[in-house]
């Protein structure tokens, strides 16, 4: 569905239902560079087991129009808008990666407006190295190839697609390729940026499940589990052999630790 948050035209997936404020809420939010097609399993899932699904193109990104947000911290805010603009009065945010850091922020920022979270691929710190940076900022084809080649597990390097013919390396490429100029410059400068993660994490006053991957190379489960220590009523779950992507990598495992 379109809607106008903060007066900006904005692409929401909504799982293939309409958008009920009646019912439970999740807001799904993507990862760097990425869109709402991230949750193109999950959303239907929730969708069709008695939620109501916000899953948008952030500002900039995929179908919505606008700039994109420079800082976290600017995301949260239009996180906690879109639940206004969208009628309902708080919502559980599940995010992936970037979507983690805008998630516990927005949680901090606007404890009102959450009512729980589920925080997959995430960190305390997400730093980017300068190599990546520096292709992003300069719209380098490899920046694109660094994502997708650290941000899958081992398993895509072996055809390791549930979907038979379908390559998940060429997958995430496609929606990186479609991204306009500098929304990945964006999107990771403001992650390398962003230090407020333990911060935020103290002021957490809603259940929290964080759901890492043992093989990510981006956010290492490691790395996942300091934030999730310093996390009041959080609980963790570690999927055996996934790296980063968990949507792709293991759905079905990502929708059970998601229950």
């Amino acid at each position: 569905m379109q809607l106008s948050v903060n007066g900006s035209d904005t692409f929401i997936a909504t799982g293939g239902r309409p958008f009920d404020p009646s019912l439970p809420a999740v807001v799904m939010i993507h990862g760097a560079g990425f869109d709402s097609s991230t949750w193109a399993l999950h959303s239907r899932w929730f969708a069709h087991h008695g939620y109501s699904v916000l899953a948008p193109d952030l500002p900039g990104h995929g179908r919505s129009a606008g700039k994109p947000l420079p800082t976290i911290a600017e995301m949260a805010d239009w996180i906690a808008a879109l639940i206004t603009a969208a009628g309902a009065s708080k919502a559980r945010l599940i995010g992936h990666s970037m979507g983690s850091l805008i998630a516990i922020e927005a949680s901090a920022r606007h404890p009102d407006k959450v009512s729980g979270l589920a925080l997959i691929g995430t960190a305390a710190t997400m730093t980017v190295g300068p190599d990546l940076l520096k292709a992003a900022e300069a719209n380098d084809v490899s920046a694109i190839d660094m994502v997708s080649i650290w941000g899958l597990g081992f398993k895509a390097e072996l055809g390791g697609s549930l979907a038979p013919g379908l390559w998940m390396h060429q997958g995430a490429q496609r929606v990186l390729q479609e991204a306009k100029p500098g929304v990945l410059y964006n999107d990771l400068n403001a992650c390398n940026a962003y230090q407020n993660a333990l911060t935020a994490a103290a002021a957490v006053k809603v259940p929290a499940t964080f759901i890492l991957g043992e093989r990510d190379m981006m956010t290492p489960a490691k790395a996942g589990k300091t934030l999730a220590a310093a996390t009041p009523n959080a609980r963790t779950v570690v999927l055996p052999g996934a790296g980063h992507m968990m949507m792709v990598e293991q759905p079905d495992e990502l929708l059970a630790a998601l229950q």
